[in-house]
């Protein structure tokens, strides 16, 4: 179902911006499940190095928009749901320095930020976050957990559900125009293969 299918349905009021998001990146989304499914991720701490820098470099590209006071001012602890840090103290953990890279994040500080592009990698970000509870039982299995290895796996004080619906609740209440939802949308998908195209790499 492509974006502008979502858009031209009749939405009813029982069908939020999440619902849509998820509707109109489905297939993308499943695509790269089973891609990073097929690389074997938490086989042995070597494949989960390489998950780890795939990691890293998808949250650096999104590291500006954590700070950035407009999407702040929309989004509830924005700051505080960046996760690029406990990654980096991950790699630390194992041994692995951080990944060296010439190319410039998505998301470049001090550069102009299509806001409704962003909410939608923030979604596809925020989202990851939310079904990390399965990896961390993978990764407990290599004998790493929320303080060692898994930092950034690890769930919310207040619990993911919680975590991830005041987060969709915030982004259900932000008034778009049809055109700027379009653009989220289209951020959501540019995001999910900006994760399959570092997946490839890492797991080639």
């Amino acid at each position: 179902m492509s974006a502008t299918e979502v858009l031209e349905r009749p939405v009813n009021a029982e069908e939020s911006r999440t619902k849509r998001l998820k509707a109109a990146t489905h297939s993308t989304h499943e695509r790269l499940d089973q891609r990073i499914m097929r690389a074997d991720p938490f086989a042995d701490r070597q494949r989960y190095g390489c998950f780890l820098v795939m990691q890293y470099r998808f949250h650096r590209d999104l590291d500006a928009l954590f700070s950035n006071p407009e999407l702040d001012a929309l989004l509830p602890d924005l700051a505080g749901r960046n996760r690029l840090g406990l990654i980096a103290q991950d790699l630390a953990d194992l041994g692995l320095e951080l990944p060296q890279t010439t190319e410039p994040p998505v998301f470049a500080a001090g550069q102009p930020v299509d806001m409704a592009e962003a909410l939608g990698w923030l979604y596809v970000i925020e989202g990851s976050n939310l079904g990390a509870a399965f990896l961390l039982k993978y990764a407990a299995k290599l004998g790493l957990d929320e303080t060692f290895g898994a930092r950034h796996l690890a769930g919310s004080p207040n619990g993911r559900g919680l975590h991830w619906r005041t987060f969709t609740a915030a982004l259900d209440g932000i008034s778009l125009s049809p055109e700027a939802e379009e653009r989220t949308i289209a951020g959501a998908e540019s995001a999910f293969r900006r994760v399959h195209g570092m997946t490839e790499e890492c797991f080639a």
